[in-house]
């Protein structure tokens, strides 16, 4: 593991999303527990890649529409970062319009089912992120499930976990983990210290990559931008 210092509270998506450009769809997807909402981002019809971005704590308001989850959507379908794929997001079970009821644990199935959907639709590789609760549910559903670890050519956990209401978070399944892994955090994040980062990306199985980017907080307010160039450039790295 390379651990890097990158150089250099967000809720809501830009209003300019609600415009909806003309490379944007709605789209309905089958969950293990009924329909799962989801928007998708078409990217270029040559792209090598299919990616898929997870939000954030549905009882925190999480859904989407994060702006978290809007940029790193962003910054891997728009041309100015040089990677342009198609990218879905979703809502886990019982957010917004998705069906089925909310379980904290469950949600990594969610996960599994999005990841089949765009193997259907694109027919290519996928990446796969995840930010806050979002990233431990896509850690989850490609390293701890067997159906989801063959489908995975890259994995990015953003804002991952580590403590939050008195709770210890542990991620055991990252020990057997080979896919390519970037943790992408902020050094002031108030849900992982980063000492608790620098432990789970410690046991965690090569290859893996943590970045801390300076006075960023959990929501990254302020330091969207790098990470976007963090989190395209780590990307670019490792598939092209």
């Amino acid at each position: 593991m390379t651990s890097t210092i990158a150089p250099v509270s967000a809720i809501s998506a830009p209003a300019a999303e609600a415009l909806r450009s003309p490379s944007m769809r709605s789209v309905e997807l089958p969950g293990p527990a009924g329909r799962l909402e989801g928007v998708v981002n078409e990217g270029a019809p040559d792209a090598p890649f299919a990616a898929l971005v997870c939000h954030p704590h549905p009882l925190g308001g999480g859904n989407l529409h994060n702006k978290v989850v809007y940029h790193a959507m962003k910054a891997l379908s728009d041309s100015q970062w040089g990677l342009e794929w198609p990218v879905l997001r979703f809502n886990f079970r019982g957010t917004e319009r998705s069906q089925g009821i909310h379980d904290g644990e469950a949600e990594a199935d969610d996960v599994l089912a999005a990841m089949d959907w765009l193997e259907r639709e694109y027919r290519r590789p996928l990446v796969v992120l995840g930010f806050s609760f979002g990233a431990a549910m896509a850690l989850d559903a490609c390293c701890g499930k067997p159906a989801g670890r063959s489908k995975v050519r890259a994995l990015a956990a953003l804002g991952l976990p580590t403590q939050a209401n008195g709770r210890e978070y542990l991620y055991t399944c990252l020990t057997s983990c080979t896919i390519p892994k970037l943790f992408l955090s902020g050094d002031r994040d108030q849900f992982a210290p980063a000492q608790d980062l620098v432990r789970v990306t410690g046991s965690a199985a090569e290859p893996k990559h943590l970045m801390l980017l300076p006075g960023a907080d959990h929501f990254f307010t302020g330091q969207l931008e790098p990470m976007q160039f963090a989190l395209s450039g780590w990307l670019k790295e490792q598939l092209q």
